[in-house]
């Protein structure tokens, strides 16, 4: 038996906080709020925002979910997510569109890290976090 769906879950201190942050980078669309709640925001003032998830609209890429965890992050994720931005693109151009990518991310919340240049086997990317320190790519 093949696996046909899976999610990619984030442990995190703000799940709406960063739930909409992945919404913003990757165009996915978030749930409807909780039971009783008409927004996002009142369900997390009430205290019910100990979880997010959103999906891609078009259904193609993998639904991320995001739960509230006690702990803070302490070292390198394991896992990160590749945002494939330079697909097909080669030297200054995939430069450019990395670039391009990394300043529309910086105003919601991301960080940028050190950029790899291309070394013969692997194309440039872009080491980068999110709005909680969770490293990922542009790649």
């Amino acid at each position: 038996m093949s696996v046909k769906q899976f999610q990619v879950t984030f442990d995190c201190a703000e799940p709406v906080r960063v739930g909409r942050f992945w919404c913003e980078v990757l165009g996915y669309v978030p749930p409807s709020p909780p039971e009783g709640f008409p927004t996002w925001d009142d369900a997390e003032r009430a205290g019910q925002g100990s979880w997010f998830a959103c999906s891609d609209p078009s259904g193609a890429g993998p639904r991320l979910y995001f739960q509230r965890v006690p702990e803070g992050k302490v070292v390198k994720n394991r896992v990160h997510l590749d945002v494939r931005v330079g697909t097909g693109l080669v030297g200054e151009e995939r430069l450019a569109a990395l670039e391009a990518e990394c300043a529309r991310l910086i105003p919601l919340g991301a960080v940028r890290g050190q950029l790899l240049l291309a070394d013969g086997e692997n194309e440039s990317c872009l080491n980068m976090q999110d709005v909680e320190g969770n490293e990922f790519c542009l790649d």
